[in-house]
């Protein structure tokens, strides 16, 4: 029988390696700034062109390479961190493999410039589908430079996986955050088709939260500290009211490496058990420092999961210490009975010095003569009270000096406000009724019809938020006081580019800084206290799934304002609210089916139920 194993071609070995480190643009960014930080740099530079398609440069200071560590970087595992096995759990920086620079070169046009401080001219590599076709010396300044041009040219497949270029910048974003908030101590500037998104500059670790996410977030952070034999923890937590129901300001880091773990989560989730309102979860900026022998970090091709040696200490240890810190900060309830609390001493008297009381003798002091100037004051005080008493009674005599009668008056009593919906000569009985406050049940010809509550007004709110914006026929309620909202600077961009159709819906925008917006209207029916979350949720949802201009951009829009704005389960309505959702439901083209395609509403047949009792 013929051989029939083979050896891989190294321009397809590469590709294949290139499918597990480089998912996307933001993979390519990623790697390439942990090759900067491990060199050392102090202030590192990305450049983007159309979200990292046509162009990904990352410009550092770092140590440089010389001309043959230059060309050898492009090579399958050419690392200069390990060199035995046992390298491979001792690690103290990011990439280690040597696989980054040889899988993005067999998939786009790479250019290298690098140069080292002691060398007077540095070096220029120009790599194609993992061909070298230039190298040569250049003028170049101390560290080095990496273009990314054309990501995927040779793989169209690849290329057609991508999204479109909201979503993959804001994949960008997120790796950018990730190593920004890492490394607090270097300098990171971000510009995208020539615009400066961040400009973050050297600082500690609670300027680096703030400079990411907004000035307001200095106020919500909590700081948390520990240090035992096992595992250092420290960072800051999330006060509990800033808790919000996407989880999206949630960070991980392990030895400055970000990571994901649900297990670590759940640690910091039941530390906040009882503080935050369920479905909601808590932010979190928490740093662990371990031994580098008691975890392996080389399970996952991204090296975002990490297993730890003792993972059920760790997470003791992260509950504690976050439980810790806030009852620390009065953050959570504290209760201790010992304690006397008229012992306590006041916050604006605790760094006061005792003052002598000092005491005044009115030597002029006459009793009898204080008692009848209080008197007078007193007979003063009643007949100017018995004057304007009077006056209240000044013009209640008309022309003809006839009284007027109080009864022709209207006099504001008890609160007459009629029912929204007209109640009908019908004493049969309900129509309709609530099962567990979820669903609605009313009677057909052919037997019984179950409404899903929610879901029937999320297709309520959304044909009418597509009507709205198509039409533009939204209706705004003004707000006596405008609410304003803080978000980070990405947010607010990605909201101004859904303005127009928010006020289409009844939203009305009286300011948008870089930072945050003002709203002075709101949508007829809408609660003030739910605008917020309103907006959170929407943000989360163009975040995940940012749609190009038209018709998908407005379906998402209404989908995500009617999901948060819809009657939620577990909420008791009235009969006549009941019928009118029935009604609005089967006035919608679509009333079989919410907007994200799940079922409203299921009959029974009275056969079902002859069935039941043969």
């Amino acid at each position: 029988m013929a051989d029939i194993i083979q050896l891989l071609p190294d321009h397809v070995a590469n590709q294949i390696a290139a499918g597990e480190v480089v998912q996307r643009p933001a993979s390519v960014v990623k790697e390439l700034m942990e090759n900067a930080i491990d060199a050392g740099a102090g202030e590192i530079k990305l450049v983007l062109k159309d979200a990292g398609k046509t162009l990904i440069q990352v410009i550092d200071n770092g140590v440089g390479m010389s001309p043959t560590d230059a060309r050898l970087s492009f090579e399958r595992h050419a690392t200069s961190k390990i060199k035995t096995a046992e390298d491979l759990f001792n690690l103290h920086t990011k990439g280690f493999r040597g696989e980054a620079l040889a899988s993005i070169a067999a998939i786009a046009h790479v250019e290298l410039k690098t140069k080292i401080e002691s060398a007077e001219i540095g070096s220029r590599i120009v790599v194609e589908g993992s061909e070298v076709v230039t190298q040569e010396a250049v003028v170049a300044v101390k560290g080095t430079t990496i273009s990314v041009k054309n990501l995927f040219y040779n793989i169209p497949a690849r290329r057609n996986f991508l999204k479109s270029n909201p979503v993959e910048t804001r994949h960008i974003i997120d790796e950018f955050h990730r190593v920004a908030l890492a490394h607090p101590a270097i300098s990171f500037q971000m510009i995208h088709n020539g615009g400066d998104v961040f400009n973050l500059p050297e600082s500690n670790l609670r300027q680096r939260i703030v400079h990411i996410l907004g000035s307001k977030t200095n106020e919500k952070l909590v700081p948390v500290s520990e240090e035992t034999d096992i595992v250092k923890v420290k960072g800051f937590v999330l006060k509990p009211e800033f808790a919000k129901k996407s989880r999206g300001e949630q960070f991980f880091f392990v030895n400055d490496r970000f990571i994901k773990s649900s297990y670590l989560h759940h640690a910091v989730a039941s530390a906040f058990d009882g503080l935050i309102r369920t479905e909601h979860h808590p932010g979190y900026f928490l740093y662990l420092e371990v031994d580098p022998h008691s975890i392996d970090i080389n399970i996952h091709p991204t090296k975002t999961e990490v297993k730890f040696e003792d993972e059920h200490a760790i997470y003791a240890m992260l509950r504690s210490t976050v439980k810790h810190s806030l009852g620390q900060f009065n953050v959570a309830p504290i209760l201790d009975f010992e304690k006397d609390a008229g012992f306590d001493t006041p916050y604006d008297y605790s760094k006061r010095s005792a003052v002598m009381p000092t005491i005044e003798v009115d030597r002029n002091y006459n009793p009898f003569h204080s008692e009848r100037k209080q008197a007078d004051n007193q007979f003063s005080f009643k007949r100017e009270r018995q004057s304007s008493w009077e006056s209240l009674y000044v013009g209640l005599k008309d022309e003809d000096n006839r009284e007027i009668s109080l009864d022709s008056f209207a006099v504001e009593g008890e609160e007459m406000t009629g029912s929204l919906f007209e109640k009908g000569n019908d004493t049969q009985g309900k129509v309709t009724f609530q099962i567990q406050n979820k669903y609605i049940v009313t009677s057909i010809k052919s037997g019984l019809m179950v409404v899903h509550q929610s879901l029937a007004h999320q297709r309520v709110l959304y044909e009418g938020f597509l009507r709205s914006i198509t039409v533009q026929e939204g209706v705004s309620q003004q707000l006596l006081f405008p609410i304003t909202l803080h978000f980070s600077k990405p947010k607010v961009v990605l909201l101004k580019n859904i303005v127009e159709q928010l006020e289409r819906t009844g939203f009305v925008f009286t300011a948008i800084d870089e930072e945050q917006i003002e709203i002075g209207g709101v949508p007829g029916g809408l609660s003030e206290a739910d605008v917020a979350g309103i907006f959170e949720q929407l943000i989360s949802d163009f975040e995940s799934d940012i749609p190009n201009a038209g018709f998908s951009q407005n379906d998402l829009l209404a989908k995500s304002l009617a999901k948060s704005m819809a009657i939620k389960s577990g909420v008791s309505l009235e009969p006549e609210a009941q019928e009118h959702l029935i009604h609005q439901l089967f006035a919608c083209k679509e009333p079989s089916v919410s907007p994200d395609n799940r079922p409203i509403l299921i009959t029974l047949d009275v056969t079902d139920f002859d069935k039941k009792f043969m």
